[in-house]
């Protein structure tokens, strides 16, 4: 799944099932703020175990679409309880429910597992030249107390560097407390914790696992990495080395050029980025990030003379309507006629307006028919193109989708959006006998594709 956690993800799950505390079927539920539940929700998906992940609000959304895309649960908790607040809540569900949880912060196997592969794989790749110098973040700690237990092992003269937020000193306070193991219902964050941007380093208390690398000694020098730098450097690698990593990842390059600077020549430098900067489309890393043509942009499609928009498009050509089939006919009053199925769309499978259809109904709880005229199905001896020509010589419009509620067509996809709008939908589906939420909508707008939702024309 594209983070450093997939490992200990899995190591975890295979660890548990081994001794037991993972029984068949058992749910799973963990606090995270986003990779390791998304490796969890990987894990389990293969394995057959369902999956609650507890998440503070803030952290980015579509982390919580990818966990959901692959089943499991997402529970959120106030941002203002930070993440204290989601791992108390996770062991208040797990203590309730008697629900598995696989205690991330705390978790030797989560050490052990870098400690076995992650560990040995550095060695092995600066085996004829040596590592001076290893930097990381650190989030649960389990990085950090793995790697650097081979390293103190086999490469002693190795420095191990730890980045953290700058404006959120809570490991270069010294200060020991509140640690994860000591964090119940009534959480309390560490007096040096302060909201930062690096979304899933530091939280607000300190990680066992990141407490015993510190007992150990794992820790020789810890990096402030400005908020800013952190972006900055993430976008460099972007534009400048074609690597897309994430706000961590800028923050733990920022942290080892900061470290180069001040380093004699022939230093050997590694940088962990822990994953991917799709995971942040939705944070201040992609803000600035137009998804329309800037001025520049524009000049370039204005530098050839065809398929631009601001020219107008040709009139349209009047296209004869062919004759309709006795075939297409029937099927066409067969379906619409129906009265087991009163809410009927034909549609098409690739259609995005077909789909923002299926969203509305999909969220008004509404069981419907569609008719996929695009379908290995339908295509058979034209059988779909049959049905499109007699609807199409019936309503007078080709475009797809087009609903009909109770044998009464409605439209399009802007009509059946309209029409909820209005209340006439609601209207027919109540004498349709059809159960929906009316209250679950307000505006289906929101359904459209982004690209015709930001449009001037959907703005009117």
């Amino acid at each position: 799944m594209g983070s450093v956690k997939d490992r200990m993800a899995s190591a975890i799950i295979e660890e548990a099932e081994a001794s037991g505390a993972l029984k068949p079927g058992q749910t799973v539920v963990e606090a995270t703020s986003g990779n390791t539940g998304i490796g969890l929700a990987m894990v389990c998906a293969s394995k057959g175990y369902p999956l609650v992940i507890v998440m503070a609000e803030n952290f980015s959304v579509e982390r919580r679409r990818l966990m959901r895309f692959l089943g499991a649960k997402v529970v959120l908790t106030p941002a203002w309880q930070k993440g204290s607040g989601m791992l108390a809540k996770a062991r208040e569900l797990a203590d309730t429910h008697g629900w598995f949880q696989p205690r991330q912060f705390d978790n030797e196997v989560n050490a052990r597992i870098h400690e076995r592969t992650t560990g040995p794989e550095i060695i092995a790749d600066f085996a004829n030249e040596p590592l001076t110098h290893w930097v990381t973040g650190t989030g649960t700690g389990g990085t950090l107390l793995g790697v650097g237990r081979v390293l103190r092992r086999v490469s002693a003269a190795t420095r191990i560097v730890v980045c953290e937020p700058d404006n959120s000193p809570v490991l270069r306070s010294g200060m020991p407390m509140p640690s994860s193991a000591a964090i119940s219902g009534a959480a309390a964050s560490h007096p040096h914790f302060r909201p930062h941007v690096m979304q899933g380093w530091s939280p607000d208390f300190i990680p066992g696992l990141v407490q015993k690398a510190r007992d150990e000694n794992l820790i020789d020098e810890i990096q402030p990495i400005p908020g800013g730098l952190a972006f900055e450097t993430a976008a460099d690698l972007a534009r400048k080395e074609g690597i897309l990593a994430g706000i961590t990842g800028g923050a733990t390059v920022a942290g080892a050029l900061l470290l180069a600077e001040r380093l004699p020549a022939g230093s050997r430098i590694l940088a962990m980025l822990p994953d991917t900067g799709e995971r942040y489309l939705s944070t201040p890393l992609f803000a600035d990030i137009a998804a329309d043509m800037d001025q520049e942009e524009s000049s370039i499609s204005r530098s050839s003379p065809g398929w631009r928009f601001d020219i107008a498009p040709r009139p349209a050509v009047p296209v004869e309507i062919p004759t309709p089939t006795s075939f297409g006919k029937e099927t066409v009053e067969s379906i619409i006629s129906d009265k087991n199925d009163p809410v009927v769309m034909f549609a098409l499978e690739w259609c995005e307006f077909c789909w923002a259809v299926r969203r509305l109904f999909k969220r008004i709880g509404v069981t419907y028919r569609s008719i996929d005229l695009d379908t290995t199905t339908w295509q058979q001896e034209n059988r779909g193109g049959q049905v499109r020509t007699a609807l199409h010589a019936k309503i007078g419009q080709s475009t797809i989708p087009q609903v009909f509620v109770g044998g009464e067509w409605i439209g399009g996809c802007t009509e059946t959006f309209s029409s909820w709008r209005s209340g006439k939908l609601q209207q027919l589906l109540a004498q349709a006998h059809v159960k929906f939420d009316g209250n679950a909508v307000t505006d289906p707008l929101i359904f459209l594709p982004s690209w015709i939702q930001n449009s001037p024309t959907t703005a009117r």
